[in-house]
């Protein structure tokens, strides 16, 4: 039996070559990581800008709820008899 070491145990594989699919596919994630990325700084450059926005503008008044006037009711016209 041969001695069993790293060496004979372990063989190292050749690097395969990358196919058109794994070359498409690496592309693709490398593009939609970009997008992602960008997509996150301007959702923190948003969020910043709308959280200074709040803190410097006043507290809306309430507001007084709208009062209904009532519909008269119909004058009956008098009876002559």
């Amino acid at each position: 039996m041969a001695r069993l070491t790293k060496d004979t145990l372990f063989k190292a594989q050749p690097p395969r070559a990358e196919t058109a699919m794994d070359k498409t596919t690496r592309v693709v994630r490398e593009i939609m990581d970009g997008e992602a990325e960008k997509r996150q700084v301007k959702m923190q450059r948003l969020r910043a800008a709308r959280l200074e926005r709040e803190a410097n503008t006043p507290p809306p008044e309430p507001k007084t709820p709208a009062t209904r006037s009532r519909k008269k009711a119909p004058v009956k016209a008098a009876t002559q008899s």
